[in-house]
């Protein structure tokens, strides 16, 4: 129902200054936003958005001057249901053709544990840019065993009110809020 971010995203300890940042690229085969929404109070409804391409700039030592940058493309959307899919892509909700991209861009860190952060970014979608803020944490940084070279995952959480990006459609029968759950895996770029 809702564009993620990223992505998300999407995602990584992200800020505006990148100064000792070392770039990581996202692993589009293991990185995912997964959204959910309640349905008219019967059920909660999930969806998701995999495949999409990113970059974080990393740097672990000091993870304020890191930054994260992730696009999707709309129509990536799965929800497991091909007429609910084509639904959220018409006029209804997004309206979405080929070439529409969901983006997500860093633009502020504040560390909260040795672990954790929450990264405030901009967010757009449907021709709207809002503000939005992740609930992120670092999971492991460390050699991939089969890809010889340094890794890096993350979970971040948020959650968005699809009216804010004009795909509010049948609120508040179908729930306005939309749950964000995002992990992924980025990989140091050669």
């Amino acid at each position: 129902m809702m564009k993620p971010m990223l992505f998300a995203a999407a995602l990584a300890f992200g800020a505006t200054n990148a100064i000792a940042a070392e770039k990581y690229v996202l692993d589009s085969s293991h990185s995912q936003v997964i959204f959910n929404y309640n349905h008219l109070g019967f059920s909660t409804t999930y969806g998701m958005f995999s495949g999409f391409e990113g970059e974080i700039m990393f740097d672990q030592e000091a993870p304020e001057n890191s930054s994260v940058s992730v696009s999707m493309p709309v129509m990536s959307m799965f929800t497991g249901w091909e007429q609910r899919e084509g639904h959220f892509m018409s006029d209804d909700f997004f309206g979405a053709s080929d070439g529409d991209m969901v983006t997500f861009t860093s633009t502020s860190i504040e560390v909260t544990g040795d672990d954790t952060a929450k990264i405030t970014g901009d967010l757009s979608m449907n021709d709207v840019t809002k503000s939005v803020v992740l609930d992120a944490k670092l999971n492991q940084t460390g050699d991939h065993p089969q890809a010889g070279k340094p890794w890096a995952g993350f979970d971040a959480t948020t959650t968005l009110l699809r009216s804010d990006f004009n795909v509010g459609a049948f609120a508040p029968y179908v729930s306005d809020e939309v749950q964000v759950m995002i992990s992924v895996e980025a990989m140091k770029a050669d």
